[in-house]
């Protein structure tokens, strides 16, 4: 694995990880299309830039996030308050994805097909389309009920497929169920350090350390560039959907799904 390739890919990380587009159908279409083996260094890859992108919304919300840890204890003890209840809502939202990591791993990599992602990038585009017109986007992300922070967590939980964006599918989800864009993107994004986090240990839990001291510049590159491209990426969207639809994303999702077909097709 070469630097330019740890440059390229984790560009591709960051900006796919948080926008409503799907990281894991673009790092097939990426490797796929280029013929770009990781080799042994993937799985540290992989562990480097999700820690890139771990770091880059820790940064953008870390106001957030420390105000969350201060209302830790409250929220174990059930108390109210608006900082409580978030993050009582984020926990129980991480639940599916952490059961469905947990349980069904075998199935899911299984599922890492170019085929599988062509099909989800554009069912997904289609909901957020329906969630534009259908959402009425008036609520707060603390007005939402545990029951509906469970429905969030398993449209989360369905982000394990290829082509199946964490973030779109979260945020979309959660319009459909009323919530602002703004309000929308700002939890999809707190509900996903926890996910962030899983998904970067259970990678770490299978690496062999040995022998990736050649690829020490390859791993930092990644790392770097994936956390100021995914904090970039955090702050930009955030910016650009509080004047405008998800439209855009969801006709990206298509051409993607389009070309991405066209070339299993023709291949």
């Amino acid at each position: 694995m070469t630097v330019i390739q740890g440059v390229v890919l984790g560009v591709v990380q960051g900006l796919t990880e948080f926008l409503p587009i799907s990281s894991s159908a673009h790092l097939i279409l990426i490797r796929h299309l280029f013929g770009w083996d990781a080799g042994s260094a993937e799985i540290a890859f992989d562990v480097a830039c999700h820690l890139g992108t771990l770091v880059a919304v820790l940064v953008y919300f870390r106001e957030d996030v420390v105000r969350l840890a201060v209302a830790a204890p409250a929220a174990l003890a059930g108390r109210t308050g608006e900082s409580a209840q978030a993050g009582r809502l984020i926990v129980v939202a991480t639940v599916p994805i952490a059961l469905t990591g947990w349980f069904f791993a075998d199935v899911i990599e299984q599922l890492r097909q170019p085929a599988i992602a062509v099909v989800a990038l554009a069912l997904g585009a289609l909901v957020m389309l329906a969630a534009e017109r259908v959402g009425s986007r008036s609520r707060p992300a603390e007005s939402l009920s545990v029951l509906e922070a469970v429905g969030l967590g398993c449209a989360q939980a369905a982000a394990l497929v290829p082509g199946v964006s964490r973030s779109g599918a979260l945020i979309t989800v959660a319009m459909l169920r009323g919530l602002t864009r703004g309000a929308a993107a700002r939890f999809a994004f707190l509900v996903g350090i926890p996910a962030i986090i899983g998904a970067g240990v259970r990678t770490a839990w299978t690496l062999d350390v040995g022998g990736m001291a050649e690829y020490t510049m390859v791993l930092l590159v990644g790392f770097a560039t994936s956390s100021v491209v995914g904090y970039l990426a955090v702050t930009g969207l955030l910016r650009y959907i509080a004047h405008h639809s998800l439209d855009l994303f969801a006709c990206y999702r298509l051409v993607i799904a389009a070309a991405l077909g066209f070339w299993l097709v023709a291949a």
